[in-house]
């Protein structure tokens, strides 16, 4: 980690921008920034009194060990961008950019700045008024025309699953030539989740009864990515609730919770997504809203913010996002009245991993903890760093795939060292980056979901976990 950074002044701003690689000065004395749309507040801005508490805990800077890539830094480039010192280019977008947006530095910060409203902001005017280059814009369309839509993705799975079940994808990674031409779609390939047959079904009921007296009427989100490659997981979810008194509904016009795209600043699509989720309950009548997954979590609950400008959602968006709970946050609340078994015949020590938007954007940390310690049998360990970016957010990991890479790396390490047998992780893009870095360093230990351990509890089934 770099630390012997100079604290940059709107002059060492203007001069990073103006020397960044393919950017000319305009002709025009006016420089290029913001639109009225929306641009991060000013008063937001000057709260941040540039302490540098949140260097430590900043994922990106810790890899990249530059200031500007810091959220600090990119506060004062937000800053001197709204006050024409400099512009909203590529030699500052780069740095926006850079950021994963975990949160982590609106945990650390002693001011209380609002960095996550500062970058989402940002990103939004980033997409609206920035170019990208012929590759970057290939690689985005693809990601946000297919992974939001379930629909869409679907049809990939067969020809998935060909390729892996004929050695194909071994194949093309041995070789490490796509790495070589293609890096971004290398990293897709690097965290594809293996195809089983569980992946092409799709056959929720609209209605599970609850098991024995019904306490609530809650309503399940299946996600995207998470609906056809962590199947297993949702199904767990449901088994999990109805087992603990709940009757649950699952409306079938439900969509994307709007996540990908809003973490992107792709503002259209965010709020057609989030519009479109808000209608598929209208009418259900569910005390909760129910998501198993830690950053659509985040985005559900910001439904108010992401439609503020919306008259006719605005109201809806605020009611649907107050009765949005994460599963464990919303069954640490109510209390678990299913009997719980041990996993093993033996004592099981077991690692939880803090998702960024469970931890920082939910403030979820101890309710997970406080589930897994029901079970009988469970010891859980802490591991050094635990609120530290794994390097998935979200799409990342794709995106980024070196600075990803590096974390991942990291967070792996870390989980390892505390000797665990097994990883409990909340959220999928979280459990795919760390499966990658584990057969990246050929290590084989058991990744499950909280909700598959408390389903298989719940059942007195016994796990099968590998040493």
């Amino acid at each position: 980690m770099q630390t012997d950074f100079k604290f940059p002044t709107p002059d060492s701003v203007k001069e990073s921008a103006a020397t960044a690689p393919l950017e000319t000065e305009p002709e025009e004395s006016q420089v290029p920034g913001f639109d009225p749309k929306n641009p991060p507040k000013q008063d937001l801005i000057d709260t941040c009194v540039h302490c540098g508490f949140c260097l430590a805990t900043c994922p990106s800077y810790r890899v990249i060990g530059k200031e500007m890539d810091s959220p600090r830094g990119r506060i004062y480039l937000m800053d001197a961008i709204n006050k024409g010192e400099a512009p909203l280019a590529e030699g500052t977008t780069q740095h926006f950019d850079s950021c994963l947006g975990c949160l982590a530095c609106v945990t650390t910060c002693p001011s209380g700045v609002q960095y996550d409203k500062l970058i989402s902001a940002t990103r939004h005017q980033v997409e609206r008024n920035q170019p990208r280059s012929l590759a970057d814009r290939i690689v985005r369309a693809l990601i946000f025309n297919l992974f939001p839509y379930p629909g869409r993705l679907r049809p990939f799975l067969a020809p998935l699953y060909i390729y892996q079940k004929l050695g194909l994808q071994k194949l093309v990674r041995s070789t490490g030539l796509l790495k070589q031409i293609v890096p971004r779609l290398a990293a897709m390939d690097s965290i594809l989740p293996q195809i089983t047959l569980k992946s092409f079904q799709n056959n929720f009921p609209d209605v599970i009864p609850a098991q024995g007296e019904k306490r609530y009427r809650v309503g399940v989100i299946l996600g995207c990515v998470q609906r056809l490659f962590f199947s297993p997981v949702n199904e767990a979810t449901v088994r999990v609730l109805t087992a603990n008194g709940c009757e649950v509904v699952i409306p079938k016009t439900q969509g994307c919770c709007a996540a990908l795209p809003e973490h992107q600043g792709q503002t259209e699509q965010a709020q057609a997504l989030a519009r479109q989720m808000i209608d598929s309950f209208e009418g259900t009548d569910v005390d909760y809203v129910i998501i198993n997954a830690a950053g659509c979590g985040h985005t559900l609950k910001e439904y108010g913010h992401i439609l503020d400008d919306d008259p006719v959602y605005r109201q809806k968006a605020q009611d649907f996002a107050a009765k949005v709970r994460d599963v464990q946050q919303f069954l640490a609340e109510v209390g678990l009245t299913a009997k719980l078994s041990p996993l093993t015949d033996k004592p099981l020590t077991m690692v939880y991993q803090d998702a960024c938007h469970l931890l920082h954007g939910q403030k979820i940390s101890v309710q997970p903890r406080q589930l897994l310690r029901k079970i009988p049998g469970i010891t859980l360990r802490e591991p050094i760093d635990a609120a530290l970016c794994c390097g998935s957010a979200g799409v990342y990991n794709m995106l980024q795939p070196e600075i990803a890479d590096e974390l991942g790396q990291q967070k792996v390490e870390n989980l390892l060292n505390t000797g665990a047998e097994l990883i409990a992780s909340s959220n999928p893009g979280c459990s795919l980056q760390i499966k990658k870095h584990l057969n990246l360093q050929e290590k084989e230990i058991s990744l499950m979901h909280p909700m598959e351990l408390l389903d298989y509890s719940i059942r007195g089934e016994k796990l099968r976990i590998r040493d």
